[in-house]
């Protein structure tokens, strides 16, 4: 192992960081110039445009050039140097400088190398066994945008300093504010294989607390943009996460990255054609969001063609064409036959129906009628009345009204596939909201799920061209399909923890999932290496493993710092005041975390003893301190939380003890676990009854005294 190469001595230490930061400093200017130079192109762009349409789509690309060329001087510009030896053949003796995003001089040399650059990818793969043609990999401090030191690894000698690196580990460490942080420095090969997937491959992350997944995801997303640029500006790429506090908390990613052209939305958002107005029984919404609901609304659909029953004449003048009930079976039936969505298939048959009538008037005149002609018969009453007929227009919301409104039409739809008591329970309910008409009926969120599921039948939506999907595991089979009419033609980055999984749906194999997504051959990619969540606290959560009825290997965390302080106390929202204090006292953002129902007391709590709250669940909210939800904390990341009374977490709902094992995994320092009630059977067997031992902090650890925590008022 070696840092900074060798010992230096310190004259020669400050000179080479000098020149390092000299070279950041050069680097930024050339950054700066770069955005100058865009932001002048923008303002002349009209000008040089031919039309408007071309100057409309100049501005854009222009526009777009600014905003990712844009530097936050808080964030280093680079983060690594790649040095490589005489021995590879096509970058033999050179030196480049890694970053978030690629910047050059004014003679178009690179400064800085984009982390996507296929040359940067050694700087993640390369090892003291495989050097891949590099002599030295340099690893750089930051804080606050300043250049504080570096690491050196000489992989041509053997030396690889791993998960020992000083630097590696300070940035894992670095206490939580703010919004989450991309991780290109810190990149684990695992990870980076993941990361560089080819765009036509779709991939399942089973991925522990801490393992990194979410970031897996965001920087396959911003890979992806950078490798296929213009494919997936046509076609998009949309990040799905569960709420969105979520996404306020993941929303700095790709820009940061200088991605921002993201769709970011949760599926609530992608099938929002009605209002969600109700709320369904659990008992209902179960059964809404059971895939045997894409079969009943495909029947449903499928009932509204009809036989013809009598032959259509249309006038045309002096002139009247006829066709028989032969050729208008033929029509339908072939048209059945294609499987086509049901609006096109509409068409369809108008077409095919003004075909037929188009030959029969070229036969008599001698000549093919014009547009106008045919405009005018796809129109004309007669060819109408036989599509109402035969295949009547329909709209999704009005397809779910009626058969909700209508047990026999349910029955027929779900015969075979629903019991009598699970129909039941979509039409008793139902009836007390649904108004005489689709529009004045009060909609759920489980029915907008069924709209969208119509509406595919229907019509075809819009696909993206990579979909990364974040907390999949609960996500319903009709949820699933939602996700799978947008990816029918692109590729699926699907992220999740099977122990995590909180809905009653929820997933508890993989390959369900990926059967309901249309992606089944998709391989599931365990990763089991925690970097954010302590091991003490990783300890302690994983007892709730072998009680989730779930098989995912258990998390292995890196790091040894971090506390865990399980205490029984008299009076919570005295302790909860007295720990949020204590937590003060500390570097990083406070999250309490309660059943939902105890939030606004413990809220009202910490505003009367002086504590500024936070407005919102998401850690960039503003204050340090923030009361969350149980329900809503999935995904987020806090340095310090405080959990009280897990027994009524769990209490909560049926998945209760997966909602308590999200909940203390949010913690990446220290985790305090505040209880009247028992704690929940798995962990109270072996509870500790003091804090943990906990290795390297950064304040002393507090004693359990309740009465006088250190750093708390006595």
């Amino acid at each position: 192992m070696s840092l900074h190469a060798r010992p230096l001595p310190p004259p020669e230490l400050k000179d080479e960081l000098a020149a390092e930061q000299a070279h950041l400093s050069r680097s930024r200017a050339a950054l700066h110039r770069m955005r100058k130079r865009a932001e002048a192109l923008f303002s002349t762009g009209d000008k040089v445009a031919g039309d408007a349409y071309t100057a409309e789509q100049l501005g854009r690309h222009l526009a777009r050039r600014v905003t990712e060329l844009a530097d936050d001087p808080r964030t280093p510009l680079f983060f690594g140097r790649l040095d490589f030896g005489d021995a590879d053949a096509e970058h033999a003796g050179r030196r480049y400088h890694v970053g978030r995003r690629h910047v050059t001089d004014e003679q178009g040399e690179p400064l800085v190398l984009d982390w996507r650059a296929p040359v940067s990818r050694v700087f993640y793969r390369a090892s003291a066994r495989d050097p891949q043609g590099l002599a030295v990999r340099r690893r750089f401090g930051f804080g606050n945008g300043v250049l504080t030191g570096f690491e050196d690894e000489r992989l041509d000698r053997g030396e690889e300093l791993g998960t020992a690196s000083r630097i590696l580990t300070a940035e894992i460490e670095r206490p939580r504010v703010g919004p989450m942080r991309d991780i290109v420095a810190t990149i684990q090969p695992e990870q980076d294989e993941l990361v560089r997937a080819d765009l036509a491959d779709s991939i399942c992350v089973q991925g522990a607390p801490g393992t990194g997944k979410t970031a897996v995801g965001l920087h396959r997303a911003a890979y992806l943009l950078y490798l296929h640029r213009e494919r997936l500006r046509r076609s998009k790429v949309l990040v799905l996460g569960p709420n969105r506090a979520f996404l306020g908390y993941i929303a700095s990613v790709l820009p940061a990255l200088g991605e921002v052209e993201a769709a970011q939305n949760t599926v609530e958002e992608l099938v929002d054609r009605v209002a969600v107005r109700a709320v369904d029984s659990l008992a209902v919404a179960v059964v809404k969001h059971d895939a045997r609901m894409a079969e009943v609304l495909r029947r449903a659909v499928d009932a509204y063609v009809g036989e013809p029953t009598e032959p259509i004449v249309v006038s045309d003048g002096s002139f009247r064409w006829r066709i028989g009930l032969e050729p208008l079976h033929r029509l339908i039936r072939e048209t059945r036959a294609e499987q086509l969505p049901y609006a096109v298939g509409r068409e369809r048959v108008r077409a095919r129906l003004v075909g037929l009538l188009q030959r029969q008037s070229e036969a008599r005149r001698a000549e093919s009628p014009g547009d106008a002609w045919l405009r005018r018969t796809g129109r004309s009453k007669p060819v109408t009345a036989f599509l109402d007929a035969a295949w009547p227009a329909l709209t999704p919301e009005g397809l779910l009204h009626a058969l909700l409104a209508d047990p026999t039409r349910l029955a027929a739809a779900a015969d075979g596939l629903l019991t009598p008591d699970e129909q039941a329970l979509l039409t008793g309910p139902a009836g007390t909201r649904l108004g005489r008409t689709p529009k004045a009926t009060r909609w759920t969120a489980a029915d907008a799920v069924l709209i969208d599921e119509a509406a595919g039948l229907m019509e075809r939506p819009a696909g993206y061209g990579h979909i990364v999907v974040d907390e999949a595991q609960d996500l319903s089979p009709m949820q699933c399909r939602v996700v799978a009419r947008r990816s029918e033609h692109g590729s699926l980055t699907l992220l999740g923890d099977l122990a995590q999984g909180t809905a009653p749906w929820a997933a508890t194999d993989w390959r369900e999932s990926l059967r309901h997504l249309g992606k089944p051959d998709t391989p599931v990619v365990p990763l089991t290496i925690g970097f954010r969540v302590p091991a003490v606290v990783l300890a302690f959560a994983n007892r709730l493993l072998p009680a989730l009825a779930v098989d995912v290997p258990p998390a292995e965390s890196l790091r040894a710092d971090g506390a865990l302080e399980v205490r029984a106390v008299t009076d919570p929202l005295a302790a909860t005041v007295a720990e949020v204090r204590a937590a003060l006292t500390y570097e990083g953002s406070i999250a309490v975390i309660a059943s939902d129902d105890a939030v606004d007391g413990l809220r009202a709590a910490l505003v009367g003893a002086g504590v500024a709250v936070a407005a919102d669940a998401d850690p960039a909210a503003g204050a340090r301190v923030t009361v969350v939800p149980a329900t809503l904390v999935k995904g987020l990341e806090y340095d310090h939380v405080i959990v009280v009374e897990p027994a009524a977490v769990v209490a909560a709902e049926p998945r209760g003890l997966h909602r308590l094992y999200v909940v203390l995994t949010r913690a990446v320092s220290r985790l305090s676990v505040l209880h009247v009630t028992p704690l929940p059977a798995p962990l109270h067997a072996t509870a500790p009854g003091r804090p943990a031992e906990p290795g390297r902090l950064r304040a002393p650890a507090r004693p359990v005294d309740e009465d006088h925590p250190k750093g708390a008022p006595a």
